[in-house]
């Protein structure tokens, strides 16, 4: 069951650096004359909640490795 957990976070973990990537190239592909400050908020928005998505998965990786260790110990 664990590594169904760690596989599923895994694969999380790599969408939200797919979408990460998409965000920052859009906004490297945008002239800065096109971007108001909506689209800047907008996209600033969306990389923070990519990134505490990133810790929760972090989290939630070593909290899963942790459990598996104490099963194996026990």
């Amino acid at each position: 069951m664990f590594m169904q957990i760690a596989i599923g976070a895994i694969g999380i973990g790599v969408v939200l650096m797919v979408g990460y990537l998409v965000i920052a190239q859009v906004r490297a592909a945008l002239p800065e004359s096109g971007l108001d400050n909506d689209t800047i908020n907008g996209m600033d928005s969306t990389q923070a909640t990519v990134f505490a998505g990133f810790g929760l998965i972090a989290v939630g990786i070593i909290v899963l490795a942790a459990f598996g260790l104490i099963n194996i110990f026990k």
